[in-house]
């Protein structure tokens, strides 16, 4: 059986990603609008409508009016925007959250794609919460790292056009010091926090790949949990896990530093356990690639198991 599948927004960042990640299969039928068309709300509707599945590479606003052209209770969505991310009644996206979030996803009609940052951070934090060895309530800070593509097609033109009025050549640039960040209600919702994590984001001079890392004061923290213990949790949370891998401890002490796009291209995410065990310090870091396992990869991975395929169909 061959599905039909449309990504309105294909010519963006995202889109443009997925589409290279479905490029022949013959499992799947991409629906594809002319240039011409991409805009025009009636081929748009009978699109969105024609198609087995949709994914959605859109702004907000654009995804919701999208989801509101869908006039059948057939037709499943991914959405690739933050518009659904923390909404009750659509499946959030991360199939290695918990035990049931995979068979969650296949059942779903509507399923909102993660983010790049809170999939590296919910990786992290949500198997620690669960197991008791971070608080719910605990004061969570995370730094974190992307390549410029995270940004979208306006950033990337500040980085790599020099003709563009927009273009930098900023070497590593933070943002969001207001301390709103369009992630942060995912990450506290997903990871099961009470409070709201100090989210400390930054991109720097290369296209794409991230690192997500939250600093944890052992020694402060209630029932004083060892490296061990924290590596325990993640390492029982992801067995077995085709996607989501957890560095050993023997590992995590011999690398010396950790290049942010050593997962480009993949569907891969590595999680490690930093630390000094003397000072009761801890440095918990996700690797993944923005644009894979923090994108488009993800949105295929969720593709696949709503049309009940290989999971790993079309990715590495």
């Amino acid at each position: 059986m061959t599905h039909q599948v449309f990504i309105d927004g294909e010519v963006g960042t995202t889109g443009l990603q997925i589409r290279a990640r479905l490029a022949g299969r013959t499992d799947l039928s991409l629906i594809s609008l002319s240039e011409a068309h991409r805009k025009d709300a009636s081929a748009r509707r009978e699109a969105l409508n024609r198609a087995d599945a949709v994914i959605l590479c859109l702004p907000d606003e654009a995804a919701r009016e999208a989801v509101g052209m869908i006039e059948n209770t057939r037709t499943r969505v991914i959405d690739a925007s933050t518009a659904y991310r923390t909404a009750p009644d659509w499946t959030y996206g991360f199939a290695e959250m918990g035990a049931g979030q995979r068979a969650a996803i296949a059942a779903a009609l509507r399923v909102s794609n993660p983010g790049c940052y809170p999939t590296g951070f919910i990786g992290l934090m949500r198997p620690l919460i669960e197991a008791g060895l971070v608080p719910a309530d605990w004061p969570v800070t995370v730094n974190a790292v992307s390549g410029y593509s995270g940004g979208g097609k306006a950033m990337i033109a500040e980085f790599e056009d020099e003709a563009a009025v927009s273009f930098t050549r900023d070497a590593y640039r933070i943002y969001a010091m207001g301390l709103e960040h369009k992630h942060v209600d995912e990450m506290q919702v997903h990871a099961g926090l009470v409070g709201t994590p100090l989210f400390a984001p930054a991109v720097g001079r290369y296209a794409q790949g991230m690192i997500v890392e939250v600093p944890l004061q052992l020694w402060a923290m209630p029932g004083l949990p060892t490296l061990a213990q924290l590596h325990q949790a993640l390492a029982a949370a992801y067995a077995g896990s085709r996607f989501v891998k957890v560095a050993s401890l023997q590992e995590a002490a011999s690398v010396k530093t950790l290049d942010p796009e050593g997962l480009n291209g993949t569907n891969q995410m590595k999680l490690y356990v930093f630390g000094n065990a003397a000072k009761g310090q801890a440095r918990l870091v996700a690797l993944l690639d923005n644009l894979g396992k923090g994108a488009s990869g993800a949105a295929v991975q969720n593709l696949n198991l709503m049309l009940g395929l290989d999971e790993g169909e079309g990715l590495i």
